[in-house]
């Protein structure tokens, strides 16, 4: 892998395309100062994703797009294109060549592409990063920067080393993995909220659900007893309806019986009533009605024709005979006389209607001369010319001055234009500059970001490892303590048990054994074994004290074992078996116990010994029973018997005092691992606000910058808006100076006219002065001749009207005339009718009064004949009335039963209503099945109560628990579901923590071995370099913090020949830059990159340090591409291809290339 090719494009001084075809080995780019040589650095540092100005010697980010010269102008972007020849699949990607583009707009737009795809910058640098080519750049050395890697601090030399080491993206992971760890966290917090907040639901919810459940179960007894006694009334209902349907039924046969004899009484009464009706009473009533109305009409009609008589003698008196055509004949004649008047008037007016003939003739010979002399229209038009040209005028002047001020506001416009267009150039050039220190503090903020997150990750893994160490502490603490307390109640066990307390106070009571002993650690439970029952027993001082505690502790009735301390012979054994260790030569008596106390132990470990293992002694106590055996458990084989161990070794004041004492020293650590505990959480605490903050920094830094781009783009619209209406009002302006220059022009041809349209308009004035004097003596004859014309026709309308008025009067008198004629022959026809009538109504009444006397005599004789039929219809009325009377008392016993079956009928109803009812309320309101009802037994009550009873007082007690949460039972289910989630959630977080350590721990791991590695090898290929540019001298890395691999820094020392000088802020300036060189040619050999660009870092080496120098680059040339920007000579025969940088006066940069011979190169490389 190496970089194949470079391409420029509008980067600094390379305004023109430019491509460097690269190859493997030794390129060396030189050029005079000035030229662009090391833009050619800077270009490679760009593409790969430099983001701070600094890094490109540079102020701001636009500085790298050509900025133009006197002959050439600005450029709009800077471009380069890095190829990467990737033949030997280096680079995770399968493509035979990488090509990397980066865009710089003036705007501050920026692209990336990979290929000709456009990507993020992430993306390169992910690709990039398991190559060697890291975020740092460590491969590239730039002018001045060998001065910045020997100043640099401790933690950013490890950061060469670990990007050369490939640790910066475990480092990545890592962080990732403790801002999920944060994240986590507080998920783990949230959760702990919930749960706590969950139960606090979950406790009123609970007796809620015990309310509920004990309203359950009332609702449920009280749902069977109302179930039951809907059952018993249930079955009642239909007990009285079977009743009631038996009862209507019987009803209805009584009421067919009642039925049938009336039936029998109205028949006899039907027969009883036409035998009445047979008899001639009635008939006779009819005669003697009939005659007395015929008698009756006799009367009326004589009194109607005697009326009618005296109506005739009337009418005949009134008749009579007006004579009134007399008068119409007169009128008739006067009217005539009339009409002959007014045909003479008419006739008298025909003079006037020659007058008037005459009139019209003269008037239209006037007309005809007034015509002749004014009818023609040049005076008019002459003064309608002469006014249209002075209104003409007057227009064009008035657009000429609207033209003017139009010409006038469109100058001002453009100057307005102009100005805001430069005062949007300044304001777009000043936002730019503020969007590239934004920017630029966005790059700084993003650098800040990643420290204070690289600290926060480290601050959390402290936290982590206090967290461990704290709970590890508090553990140990609580197992001294208990540990301490458990020996103090042992010791306590073992002296009460001596009988110690009753031998308090007797002479010559040393102590208990187990407080004048000392025991080598180890033999504890060996000790306690061999000891025997005398681990418990009191030490005293000779025979007489031994004599006086055994007579107190028979006094006392305690029991007890006492040991006599005497100056007897020690007790020995002489042949101790070789392969067990005697137990008394790791026992001894303390400082305290009495010089004779030895004897006493001599005799009870003097046969004591210890063997390596249970086997061994039980061989050893079979061989030699007189030994007392125990093994290192504490099981102990004597002559009395074997036992197995049951202690935990013998308890002394010391091992009290020594775990009491490691008990206060455990719980003094533990208290100050909680206080680092606590420190550790008040750091991550304020680098988390730390963090924080600077996020919502970079966060208000990244949306200024997106205003701000906003803005730029808006101003560059406002921009180019001001410039077309700059345009606009320029194409605006030359069309009003065309428009003017073309009305004044006809403005003045038209002043030229004017005065000839003025004669022209006076004189046609003149005369139409005259014309109009003319035409109004015309129109006053044309007046006069109208006025008789219409006296004429008035007076014609008033006579020919009066004329049809008389003749439509005559009219009308010769039709009344013919009128009067039929009616006096009407009149004589109609007394003649009158008195034949009088005649004949005479007659009539003489014929009625002879009938009127018959009928009387009639009438007399039909009523005597009736009177005796009258008796023989009362006796058939008697009987008929008793049939009748029957018949109404069988009626009335019909409507009572009616009345009794209509009552049950009713009652039926009800009950088949309250049979409904009952049974919708056992469906609805109970939900059961109305035989269910009926079959329902009576459940279970208290002594003395109904059910009736029970369910009132249940209905009561259920009214007193008052308003029940019918949810709760559901809610609380819910509830505990979701504190069960929670649960689950929350052992996730955790178990997911647990893995998040496991993995910053691994990673941890990773990045010190890695770390370790790089750093070790890096320091051997130091020390080696230094041996190399140094003869003779000395140079070693070392860390700053060794304990600390995750943090510590690295320190350069380097010691030349026959010097005493370590600190290399001593060396000289060419003895730094070899020393800067050594360093960075370490991390080469030791994690090698693919290429590396160095800027003039041998410029100031001598002769001799240059040559070592070159030395090692021979030595580099086939392990690494190596492009090195040079003045040296010697630099420059060193390389394989050399490229030339040159720049006219005026221009951009150039480059020209030469291909080194390969046998010029190699003689050089032997010559050297």
């Amino acid at each position: 892998m190496y970089l194949k090719r470079l391409t420029m494009k509008g980067f600094k001084s390379f305004a023109d395309t430019t491509t460097l075809e690269l190859e493997p080995g030794v390129t060396v780019v030189v050029g005079p100062n000035g030229s662009g040589k090391s833009n050619v650095v800077d270009a490679v540092t760009w593409v790969l994703g430099a983001q701070g100005p600094r890094a490109l010697r540079s102020a701001k980010m636009e500085d790298v797009i050509f900025a133009g010269t006197a002959t050439r102008p600005a450029l709009g972007r800077a471009e380069v294109s890095l190829t990467i020849d990737n033949s030997d699949n280096r680079l995770p990607v399968e493509m035979a060549e990488v090509t990397i583009t980066r865009t710089l707009f003036r705007s501050g737009d920026s692209e990336y592409a990979m290929n000709g795809t456009p990507c993020r910058l992430l993306d390169i640098q992910e690709m990039l990063s398991d190559s060697g080519v890291g975020r740092q750049q460590h491969m590239i050395i730039g002018q001045g920067q060998l001065d910045t890697v020997l100043n640099a601090r401790p933690e950013d030399r490890r950061a060469i080393i670990e990007e050369a080491a490939g640790v910066l993206k475990h480092r990545r992971r890592k962080e990732r993995a403790e801002r999920r760890l944060a994240a986590t966290q507080e998920n783990l917090e949230r959760l702990g909220d919930l749960l706590r907040e969950v139960r606090r639901q979950m406790r009123p919810l609970e007796r809620q659900a015990a309310a509920a459940r004990n309203h359950s179960t009332l609702a449920d007894e009280r749902h069977t007893l109302r179930l039951h006694i809907a059952g018993v009334e249930l079955a009642a209902l239909q007990q009285r309806s079977e009743e009631l349907s038996t009862g209507i039924r019987e009803g209805r046969t009584l009421e067919q019986n009642l039925r049938q004899r009336l039936a029998e009484l109205d028949q006899e009464t039907t027969t009883t009533a036409a035998l009445l009706s047979q008899d001639q009473a009635e008939g006779l009533a009819q005669s003697v009605a009939d005659v007395q109305g015929l008698v009756e009409r006799a009367r009326g009609l004589a009194a109607v024709l005697d009326q009618r008589a005296r109506g005739v003698a009337q009418a005949l008196d009134a008749s009579q005979d007006a004579d009134v055509v007399a008068s119409l004949e007169a009128d008739s004649a006067r009217i005539s006389s009339e009409i002959q008047d007014v045909d003479l008037a008419l006739n008298a007016l025909a003079p006037e209607r020659d007058g008037l003939k005459e009139a019209e003739a003269s008037l239209v010979r006037a007309e005809a001369e007034y015509d002749a002399t004014w009818g023609g229209g040049n005076d008019e038009d002459a003064v309608e010319s002469a006014a249209r040209a002075n209104e003409r005028i007057e227009l064009l002047t008035k657009a000429t001055s609207l033209r003017q001020d139009a010409s006038s506001d469109v100058a001002v416009r453009l100057q307005k234009a102009a100005r805001l267009q430069e005062e949007q150039v300044q304001l777009r050039s000043q936002r730019q500059d503020a969007l590239s220190q934004l920017q630029t503090s966005s790059e700084s903020l993003e650098r800040e970001l990643a420290t204070a997150t690289s600290a926060f990750g480290v601050l959390t893994q402290r936290l982590s490892d206090a967290e461990t160490a704290a709970q590890r502490a508090e553990e140990a603490a609580a197992r001294g303590a208990a540990r301490a307390e458990a020996l103090s109640r042992a010791l306590d066990d073992l002296t009460g048990s001596s009988g110690r307390k009753s031998l308090a106070d007797v002479q010559g009571v040393v102590g208990s054994l187990v407080d004048l002993i000392e025991v080598d650690p180890g033999w504890e439970r060996a000790v306690e074994s061999a000891a025997g029952a005398a681990v418990a027993a009191v030490v005293v001082d000779g025979r007489g004290a031994a004599r006086n505690a055994l007579e107190r502790l028979h006094r006392d009735g305690a029991s007890g074992l006492v040991l006599a301390a005497t100056d007897d012979a020690e007790a020995t054994v002489s042949d101790m078996p070789q392969n067990a260790e005697p137990v008394r030569r790791h026992v001894r008596a303390a400082a305290h116990a009495p010089r004779s106390f030895d004897g006493v132990l001599d005799r009870i470990f003097a046969r004591a010994v210890r063997a390596s293992s249970l086997d061994a002694a039980i061989d050893l106590a079979l061989d030699r029973p007189d030994l007392v055996v125990v093994t290192e458990d504490g099981d102990r084989f004597a002559e009395a018997g074997w036992r197995v161990s049951s202690s935990s070794g013998v308890v002394t004041a010391a091992a009290v005092e020594e775990a009491n004492t490691t008990a206060t020293a455990l719980a003094e650590r533990a208290r100050s691992a909680g206080q680092e505990r606590v420190e550790a959480r008040a750091s991550v605490q304020t680098s988390s606000d730390a963090l924080a903050a600077l996020q919502r920094q970079h966060d208000r830094a990244l949306h200024e910058i997106e205003t701000m781009t906003v803005e730029l783009a808006g101003i560059g619209e406002v921009v180019e808006r001001l410039v077309r209406e700059q345009e606009e009002l320029g194409v605006q302006s030359g069309e009003l100076e065309r428009v003017s220059a073309d009305e004044q022009q006809a403005l003045d041809e038209l002043k030229a006219q004017l005065p000839a349209l003025e004669e022209a308009a006076e004189s046609a004035e003149q005369r139409a002065l005259w014309a109009s004097e003319a035409r109004a003596t015309l129109e006053a004859h044309q007046s006069q001749v109208q006025e008789l014309r219409h006296a004429l026709q008035v007076r014609t309308a008033e006579f020919t009207e009066r004329r049809r008025t008389l003749s439509e009067r005559v009219d009308e008198v010769e039709r009344r005339l013919s009128g009067h004629v039929e009616a006096r022959l009407h009149a004589q026809a109609r007394r003649e009718r009158l008195e034949s009538d009088a005649t004949a109504i005479d007659r009539f009444i003489a014929i009625v009064d002879g009938a009127r006397i018959q009928l009387e005599s009639l009438l007399e004789s039909r009523r005597e004949a009736y009177a005796q039929e009258l008796l023989s219809v009362r006796a058939s009325s008697e009987r008929l009335e008793i049939l009748r009377k029957e018949r109404a008392e069988s009626d009335a016993l019909l409507s009572n039963h009616l009345t009794a079956s209509r009552a049950n009928e009713i009652e039926s109803a009800e009950v088949a209503v309250k049979l409904e009812a009952a049974i919708e309320f056992i469906r609805r309101d109970l939900n059961a099945d109305p035989v269910e009802a009926v079959a329902q037994a009576q459940p279970e009550l208290p002594e003395n109560v109904t059910a009736l009873e029970r369910a009132a007082a249940l209905d009561a007690e259920l009214e007193a628990m008052g308003p029940i949460n019918p949810l709760a039972l559901e809610e609380l289910s819910t509830l505990e579901e979701r504190h069960q989630d929670l649960e689950r959630q929350v052992t996730d977080v955790r178990e997911a923590r647990r893995e998040l350590h496991e993995v910053v721990r691994a990673l941890d791991e990773e990045i010190m071995q890695t770390f370790a590695s790089a750093a070790a090898d890096v320091n051997e290929h130091f020390s080696g370099l230094v041996a190399t540019l140094f003869p003779g001298g000395q140079g070693r890395l070392t860390l700053t913090e060794p304990d600390d691999l995750l943090a510590t820094g690295i320190e350069v020392e380097v010691k030349p020949a026959g010097r005493n000088v370590r600190r290399v802020s001593l060396l000289s300036g060419g003895e730094r830059s070899l020393a800067a060189l050594a360093f960075l040619f370490a991390v080469f050999r030791s994690r090698p990159s693919p290429f590396y660009l160095m800027d003039e870092v041998e410029a100031a080496l001598d002769d001799v340090n240059l040559h070592r120098f070159l030395g090692l680059i021979r030595e580099f040339r086939h392990e690494a591409q190596l492009i090195i920007v040079s003045h040296q000579k010697r630099t420059m025969e060193t390389g394989d291809a050399l490229y030339g940088v040159t720049m006219k006066p005026g221009g951009s940069s150039q480059v020209v290339s030469e291909r080194v011979p390969a046998e010029s190169a190699q003689g050089q490389t032997q010559e050297s």
